[in-house]
């Protein structure tokens, strides 16, 4: 069998019990152990059909062995239920460190498994909140949601919240800013809605408590300032609350205003965020 004709039908983005039910005969590759510099870590998985993989568990020649492997199992030519694979030169990786993989056929039992797993992952995602579902709203939600993120999309305009992607979230309410106290700390909040009175009360709220880890709002530096006087004058906030508030978002180096490149750029500046985050959190 040729790297193509094992590498042919590759789904990396489809829901893995959609792949399922569509392949019922399916290997189960799993990281089961890592040792030094490693594409992925531990308890990573991919499923192979016949003709299809779901996932990946690093890429290159390595995962191309483990291709061939699972198919080698499904068609009773050979295989083997565990390896133990040198990234190194002699697969034509630089690595350096070393995986070992397990394989299973998928029972109902493994499938049972990976239900867990997945619903065990999904508690622990990241909380990103996204406010307002116009232009840019929609485009953030569209960035963000093939990434390992809980995304929910908040609005006071019912029809603005028809074409968000299946996995977003959305809550229609008439006072957004009154939500933000019950936000989990370590969240991320975006604020882009259609009235900049609005994006105020919500930013006042958010940068009234200090545990999110990531405040930012759609603007210009025109809007900062006028922010910020509204914050110490008005709101009864600090001019200092602004160092934790990132506004414009998308940063100033690209320069483009298109609602995708705002999004594209503006989910980079969410996921360093939130990583720095965790380690501050973890230290």
């Amino acid at each position: 069998m040729t790297r193509r004709e094992i590498l042919s039908g590759f789904l990396p983005g489809s829901d893995f019990r959609a792949f399922l039910a569509l392949q019922p005969e399916t290997i189960l590759v799993e990281v089961s152990g890592t040792q030094g510099s490693t594409p992925r870590e531990a308890g990573t998985f991919m499923l192979v059909s016949a003709r299809s993989v779901w996932g990946t568990i690093g890429g290159g020649q390595f995962e191309f062995i483990a291709i061939g492997n699972a198919r080698e199992m499904l068609a009773g030519t050979g295989g083997t239920e565990m390896m133990d694979i040198p990234l190194g030169p002699e697969i034509g990786q630089c690595c350096g460190g070393r995986t070992q993989l397990r394989f299973r056929p998928v029972t109902d039992t493994v499938r049972d498994e990976l239900e867990k797993k997945q619903e065990e992952e999904t508690e622990r995602l990241p909380e990103v909140y996204v406010f307002g579902a116009g232009h840019v709203g929609r485009a953030l939600a569209a960035s963000l949601a093939p990434l390992p993120l809980s995304v929910t999309v908040i609005e006071t305009r019912r029809d603005e919240l028809a074409n968000l992607p299946a996995s977003t979230k959305s809550r229609l309410v008439p006072m957004p800013e009154a939500l933000v106290k019950d936000m989990p700390a370590g969240a991320a909040l975006v604020i882009l809605t259609h009235d900049h009175a609005l994006d105020f009360l919500i930013a006042r709220e958010a940068l009234a408590r200090t545990d999110f880890a990531y405040v930012g709002m759609i603007g210009s530096a025109t809007k900062r300032a006028t922010f910020a006087s509204w914050l110490s004058r008005e709101a009864g906030g600090e001019r200092s609350w602004l160092d934790r508030l990132t506004l414009p978002i998308g940063g100033s180096a690209v320069k483009d205003k298109r609602p995708e490149v705002i999004a594209a750029v503006t989910a980079a500046e969410i996921l360093t965020a939130l990583s720095a985050y965790r380690n501050r959190s973890s230290s």
